[in-house]
């Protein structure tokens, strides 16, 4: 047989020229041999280098040849090893085989037989080496920041796997909440540039026109209140990873410098005429379909087919089986324990409403409901009582809203005094995330469900309108 692959194989009998006429066999199948004359240097050498197969004559001079099987098999449960005995001692020889052994020759044997009964029992170690990989990969249920053991995100972590160590851009898709800066987080630490920095950069969350100083930095005086040199996202994340999140909300006219970007692989900060070199791997995402943003004409083609060259799309939580509750288990655990809570489990019919919802915002809609549980309660177990309503995105409050009919108690005139304007309640409720983020807009952002898009704009448009009031008052 010509072997792709030289196989280790441990042979350990005391008998040197025995020993010697077994290697010359196994030369035919070019295997490395290594040969051991008692059973305790033979387990040294096991440990210092694993072997593919080993080749054991039970009776030694330091051990019995059972304890060094037993040992072998305790130290690598996959290893498989072919017992040599003489006549007199096949039932030693069976006893080998019900403690773990492959099989056994009866002495004296010819090349052939030996050859043949080392390739069944290296065939059966890269068989069951097979197995436990599909197990692993069948049976995971965490992986870089993921939980979850469906089959759909079995896939995800196999495609995550697969690229981690290429440096081919990655675009990753998905409904919001589903996890796109943590697959960008999972492709950075299964790759080679895992200690070099991991650097997120939300398109959406930044003003356009300070995305670009943002993302290619700028020099003292580019602009007003540019009072000193800024490194960017990009330089930032030399020799790392550069996520772009929300790429299709990139102005078209920054698209094309970071299209030169990608190409070139060099960065002109504002209000620099110099070039750098940086050395990024680019992964991107979109809650959009970026194709249909090609079409539209609000996403370069170039740009795309640049980014888009791994795609990899992440499943809705309602399409993910039981993920729900293995997710919804480790938040619970998680809240209670930052709150200072008792709560660790669900009751049964917890879980069936968590299962049975769809989850339109996803794991993020999850992490909300779960931190309005814990908050405002404690005890054992979570109990159906203890649910908010299980609504849209937002997750909490709706279902009593939709359901409410006038009361009927009398109370329409104040319960009607008590409603305030949409626009006034939703200027409170901004203003709330953002004294309870400490004024960060991403965090706000989270809190609300909401784009940071979206917050950078309304505070924009009160300032408008605060500043015109002022000036109207001063005349």
């Amino acid at each position: 047989m010509s072997s792709a692959k030289k196989h280790r194989i441990l042979l350990i009998e005391d008998t040197v020229p025995l020993a010697k006429l077994y290697i010359e066999f196994l030369r035919a199948d070019a295997h490395e041999v290594v040969h051991c004359t008692r059973g305790r240097e033979a387990l040294d050498a096991a440990a210092a280098s694993p072997p593919d197969a080993v080749i054991l004559d039970l009776k030694l001079p330091d051990m019995d040849g059972l304890e060094v099987l037993q040992a072998l098999q305790a130290r690598d449960p996959s290893v498989s090893v072919v017992i040599i005995t003489a006549h007199g001692s096949i039932d030693l020889a069976v006893e080998a085989m019900k403690l773990g052994a492959f099989d056994f020759i009866v002495k004296p044997f010819n090349a052939d037989r030996l050859n043949l009964t080392l390739r069944n029992a290296l065939e059966r170690r890269t068989l069951a080496r097979m197995v436990e990989g599909y197990r692993k990969d069948l049976d995971r249920g965490r992986f870089h920041g993921f939980i979850g053991s469906s089959s759909e995100m079995q896939a995800v972590y196999r495609t995550i796997e697969s690229v981690a160590a290429s440096r081919a851009n990655v675009f990753i898709t998905g409904e919001s909440g589903t996890g796109k800066e943590v697959a960008a987080q999972a492709i950075h630490r299964a790759s080679p540039r895992r200690d070099r920095a991991f650097i997120a950069l939300n398109c959406a969350a930044i003003p356009k026109e300070l995305l670009e100083s943002e993302i290619f930095g700028h020099v003292k005086g580019a602009f007003t209140g540019a009072a000193g040199d800024r490194p960017g996202a990009a330089l930032l994340a030399d020799g790392g990873t550069l996520f772009l999140d929300e790429i299709c909300e990139m102005p078209v006219e920054l698209q094309s410098k970071l299209l030169r970007f990608v190409q070139t692989g060099t960065i002109s900060p504002v209000g620099s005429g110099r070039e750098e070199r940086v050395d990024v791997r680019f992964v991107a995402a979109t809650n959009r379909d970026p194709l249909a943003e090609v079409q539209a004409g609000r996403f370069r083609e170039d740009l795309y087919y640049r980014l888009h060259v791994i795609p990899l799309a992440l499943p809705p939580l309602r399409d993910r089986g039981d993920d729900v509750i293995e997710i919804a288990r480790s938040l619970l655990i998680d809240y209670a324990r930052e709150e200072g809570k008792s709560l660790t489990a669900f009751a049964p019919e917890v879980e069936a409403r968590l299962r049975a919802h769809d989850w339109p915002g996803n794991v993020r809609q999850l992490q909300n409901v779960l931190r309005n549980v814990v908050v405002l309660n404690d005890g054992p177990q979570v109990v159906l009582e203890m649910l908010p309503p299980l609504t849209g995105a937002g997750g909490i409050g709706a279902d009593a809203a939709a359901g409410a009919g006038a009361p009927a108690d009398g109370r329409q005139d104040e319960d009607a005094a008590a409603v305030l304007p949409l626009w006034q309640v939703e200027k409170e409720m901004i203003l709330k995330a953002l004294r309870l983020s400490g004024d960060d807009v991403p965090r706000a952002a989270l809190m609300l469900e909401i784009s940071p898009s979206t917050i950078y704009r309304k505070l924009q448009q009160w300032r408008a309108a605060d500043g015109a009031a002022a000036q109207g008052n001063a005349a």
